[in-house]
């Protein structure tokens, strides 16, 4: 919602001053400003495959989605993780194998719909868990594979918010292609009167403003949204990393989710007494 708060800014700055002392109709060439999108969407295609192409497109919508991930869902993913563990912990490792095998008929799973939903996230920590059951892996072996599946989705994530910005970046020179097109057109009309060719210089320019501040004023921010989102997705596997790894080298439940707690920003993170007092009351229920 805030990109959509943005754009107005954007365009009360831009149109709404220039209105003040120039008339918007001369901003309006159409031409101009089909061409400067039929180059942007003929980048975007010759940049990408279909698969990519369709990654690109489906991650676009979501800078208008606020996160999924808050200071709730990561109540909700300490306590399972807690839970799971306290279950370890009396019961042996043995005792959690169906839990992880069939994640969807967990008892423990199906407490925290607002994990249990998100198929990304269980496959995570099914994953690991499995492995801690099988016994094969040591903590620092499961480290480095984490570590290597986190950064391979970090850069998969990653990717249509670089194509995003790869466009943005390739605008303002699309522009300039336009408005020398208009140049060239008007060199073609040196014999027509100075106000017919100040016309026509003026909507040969109006490519080079809609490349620029379509780049900077709307492209540029979907980029950084992006970024920021993927950024903010990567944070919950990182924190079940920080939970399971603390738990594989003897930690007691309580304190291996106070690991993944320290990992979370700032803005999500729940204080010690919070995550405290709210296993203590799923506890008694």
């Amino acid at each position: 919602m805030l990109l959509l708060v943005g754009y107005v800014i954007i365009l009360l700055a831009s149109l709404g001053t220039y209105s003040v002392h120039g008339s918007l109709g001369a901003l309006w060439v159409p031409l101009e400003y089909l061409a400067i999108v039929g180059l942007g969407i003929g980048y975007m295609v010759a940049s990408n495959g279909p698969r990519s192409l369709k990654a690109v497109i489906g991650a676009i919508p979501s800078v208008l989605k606020g996160s999924s991930l808050n200071k709730a869902v990561y109540m909700d993913l300490l306590a399972m993780l807690f839970e799971i563990l306290s279950k370890v912990r009396k019961e042996g490792l043995m005792s959690i194998e169906n839990d992880v095998e069939n994640p969807e008929g967990s008892p423990i799973f199906s407490k925290y719909p607002s994990i249990s939903h998100d198929h990304h996230i269980m496959e995570f920590i099914c994953d690991y868990l499995r492995m801690m059951v099988g016994g094969n892996l040591n903590a620092f072996e499961i480290e480095n594979l984490m570590d290597i599946e986190i950064e391979t989705h970090h850069a998969e994530a990653h990717f249509p918010a670089h194509m995003v910005q790869t466009a943005a970046g390739a605008l303002p020179a699309f522009g300039i292609v336009v408005a020398v097109m208009g140049v060239v057109n008007v060199m073609g009309s040196v014999g027509e009167p100075p106000a017919v060719l100040g016309k026509m210089i003026g909507g040969a320019l109006v490519g080079t403003f809609l490349g620029i501040l379509v780049s900077y004023g709307f492209i540029e921010p979907i980029a950084n949204q992006l970024n920021q989102k993927v950024e903010e997705g990567s944070k919950v596997y990182q924190c079940i990393k920080a939970v399971l790894l603390a738990s594989m080298n003897g930690y007691a439940p309580q304190v291996a989710v106070e690991f993944g707690r320290k990992v979370l920003f700032s803005t999500d993170r729940p204080t010690f007494i919070e995550l405290e007092e709210d296993l203590k009351a799923r506890k008694g229920k």
